[in-house]
């Protein structure tokens, strides 16, 4: 009756196996369960695959997609595609399940309702501790606001091509589904006579200057408004122009290993917006492009041009760039393979892309 989804990138695994026991547990065990990993490292990936064999009821799903975007949507569609039960459940691996939980989602069950539940969100303290469900002390708990862990009806939610895959990074995409099942005449509601769902502590590592993982620092805003227009258009329907829950094979991936065209290039609005220009010509190939700031003499020697009003290049600052290639990504590319790493302490972006699959 029902399918669950997990999606993971390199999640503590103290906190998924204590997510994975809590739902193995169950006093339910009738469910489909699905784990979706898109795109942990590979010595993470190889202990979390030892984790899972523990766990035969799992069917995990791994996605050969590190070095991308963190896609939660693209990840929950390959699972709703997959899903063979007339309920389709969204949760985050940092949660653990009260053992009614499956049991309690069954009785609500209703083909014409959308139900999320409220979070119990644990502190960092409570979070390291051993303990079973009821004795985890809550700290706060989640308004309606938090959308992350809802319970669909699968043939509603495939109605409207899942989950909207232009959401990357995070935020807002939960509740962009929710608005998109209200539009079609589904009664969205609120569950939280009791909690049901705790949230586990854990820090936001893909912020950190250190990491070189692909991060727009204005994602997460245009990701708000994005949705806020699904409200206001009245959306439905998504990913139009897009093949929707489709991961490329592996095979694709190691062609990433192998460009056929590499450019190096500075910083330059001409050189960068010519690049991006010529993405959609790009059919066959498999693109490397390495970007570094002008030398600190260049940039002197082109203010000086500029005081004088004499002919000089535009240059954009390095985040800037960095938002302009993940968006240009986003927005036309999300389903070519590719692999991104912005440095920011040596300030360098790096970018292979698969145009040929």
């Amino acid at each position: 009756m029902i399918s669950l989804v997990l999606t993971n990138r390199n999640r503590d695994l103290r906190i998924v196996k204590n997510c994975l026991v809590s739902l193995i547990n169950q006093s339910d065990i009738d469910f489909e369960l699905f784990l979706v990993d898109y795109g942990s490292e590979d010595d993470y990936l190889s202990e979390l695959k030892l984790l899972v064999m523990t766990f035969p009821k799992i069917k995990l799903l791994c996605c050969p997609t590190m070095g991308q975007l963190w896609s939660k949507c693209r990840s929950i569609n390959l699972a709703l595609q997959k899903s063979t039960q007339p309920y389709f459940v969204v949760g985050d691996i940092d949660l653990v399940f009260h053992v009614s939980y499956i049991n309690i989602l069954k009785k609500l069950a209703h083909k014409k309702k959308v139900y999320y539940f409220q979070y119990g969100f644990l502190s960092e303290q409570e979070s390291l501790k051993h303990k079973n469900f009821e004795a985890f002390d809550v700290d706060f708990k989640g308004s309606e606001h938090v959308t992350g862990n809802t319970m669909f009806p699968t043939e509603a939610l495939r109605s409207v091509n899942g989950f909207d895959e232009f959401y990357q990074g995070w935020g807002a995409e939960d509740t962009d589904a929710h608005i998109r099942m209200q539009n079609s005449g589904l009664e969205v509601v609120f569950y939280e006579d009791e909690i049901l769902v705790k949230h586990q502590w854990h820090p936001k590592a893909y912020r950190s200057i250190k990491s070189t993982s692909p991060y727009h620092s204005n994602l997460e805003r245009i990701n708000l408004e994005y949705m806020k227009l699904s409200q206001v258009t009245r959306r439905v329907k998504v990913n139009l122009d897009f093949a929707w829950g489709q991961i490329t094979s592996d095979e694709a991936y190691i062609k990433l290993q192998y460009p056929t065209l590499t450019f190096q290039l500075t910083n330059s609005v001409l050189k960068t917006n010519a690049i991006l220009a010529q993405f959609n010509n790009f059919h066959q190939e498999v693109v490397a492009i390495e970007i570094t700031p002008i030398s600190f003499f260049e940039k002197f020697k082109n203010y000086f041009k500029k005081v004088l009003g004499r002919k000089h290049q535009p240059y954009y600052k390095m985040e800037h760039l960095n938002n302009l290639l993940l968006e240009e990504i986003i927005k036309n590319y999300r389903n070519c393979p590719y692999s991104y790493t912005f440095d920011r302490r040596t300030n360098t972006i790096r970018l292979v892309i698969n145009f040929a699959s």
